[in-house]
């Protein structure tokens, strides 16, 4: 499904004009918003499958993937994960004025929302995303409790990650890994 353009620049325009105030976003990206932002989280759109349903996007911040993901990706369910309260209120009025009525923004820092799907408060998913959270190693460790047995973890690599396949193993990944290369890669590992 090709992603509605006019929603994707509306976000990008809440980006301007509340992201980068709030400073969710540095004032220095005023002018790439669109290519380093807004395209770039969509190229994780790649890695979902056609039967995954559920996606946290961890640390979401200013909704960087998710809300680019979530609306090239509607039928799927999308929570967006973040403790900063500047960063909820954003997410919360993005959500609002975009009409993404598959989003649910989660007000909590990932490590309880992890207590809640081992409770079996909050069902697992297949599908978590990390940008600009933390290392691979760290990221791994966060995102495995929330996914489903053969769930998969989309890490944004930054460039000066050399060799992204040893790392994700090393960051302990059971399961399958697979690099897309683009600009920077795109690490997606799987759990058992």
């Amino acid at each position: 499904m090709k992603p509605s353009p006019e929603l994707l620049r509306i976000f990008e325009e809440l980006l301007l004009s509340r992201a980068i105030p709030m400073g969710l976003i540095s004032a220095s990206d005023r002018g790439v918003l669109w290519d380093r932002h807004i395209l770039d989280s969509l190229r994780a759109a790649e890695a979902f499958r056609e039967e995954d349903g559920r996606c946290f996007d961890l640390g979401s911040g200013a909704g960087l993937p998710g809300i680019p993901l979530a609306i090239a990706l509607p039928d799927r369910d999308l929570m967006l994960i973040e403790s900063r309260r500047r960063g909820v209120a954003f997410l919360e009025l993005a959500v609002d004025r975009l009409g993404l009525a598959n989003v649910q923004v989660l007000p909590d820092r990932i490590e309880s929302v992890v207590g809640e799907v081992a409770a079996g408060r909050l069902s697992p998913a297949d599908v978590a995303t990390a940008r600009a959270l933390a290392p691979i190693a760290r990221s791994w460790r966060l995102a495995a409790p929330l996914l489903r047995p053969g769930g998969r973890l989309v890490y944004f690599a930054g460039e000066g990650l050399s060799d992204p396949e040893t790392a994700a193993r090393r960051a302990g990944a059971d399961g399958e890994i697979l690099v897309l290369d683009s600009s920077a890669p795109l690490v997606i590992m799987g759990r058992r």
